[in-house]
């Protein structure tokens, strides 16, 4: 999506001033919900969210990633999901195959022993989020869900 500049000295019209609201508050939403996210996640469970992220990841993907495509779906960079894989991999919860033909890709699996740990935490993390968003009726569940896929795809 390409964004023309505001000319200097013109002023915003009324939408843009409500747009900029609607983004700061959906910023806050977001914020407020990932903070307690990640702080139900390490006193319940001492799991960071990244830990989690990374292991919900894999186990929807029911198969092998490279660290490339790991990486973009976290959307971070090889170098931050590197180190994460080496003490998941040291704890069991994960595997990494270099491929066989391009020994600088690796396959990334998630464990038998993994698959438990998500799952256990999952129904946790569900429960929690479902608290979070129970100020919400079904309706306006499904009507934000509309909306912000539309502007997902604007976006994209």
């Amino acid at each position: 999506m390409q964004v023309e500049p505001i000319a200097q000295g013109q002023l915003s019209n009324r939408r843009s001033k409500q747009d900029l609201r609607l983004w700061l508050r959906m910023l806050a939403c977001t914020t407020l919900i990932e903070r307690d996210v990640r702080s139900l996640l390490r006193r319940s469970f001492d799991v960071t969210l990244p830990r989690f992220d990374f292991l919900a990841v894999l186990y929807r993907a029911d198969g092998n990633l490279t660290m490339s495509e790991l990486s973009h779906r976290l959307m971070v960079s090889n170098g931050n999901v590197t180190g994460l894989a080496e003490r998941l991999e040291s704890e069991g919860l994960i595997s990494r195959t270099p491929w066989p033909r391009d020994r600088r890709t690796v396959h990334v699996a998630i464990s038998s022993k993994g698959r438990k740990e998500f799952e256990r935490i999952a129904v946790m993390h569900e429960q929690w989020v479902a608290e979070m968003f129970s100020g919400l009726d079904d309706e306006e569940v499904d009507d934000l869900w509309r909306l912000l896929g539309r502007l997902k795809d604007t976006l994209e």
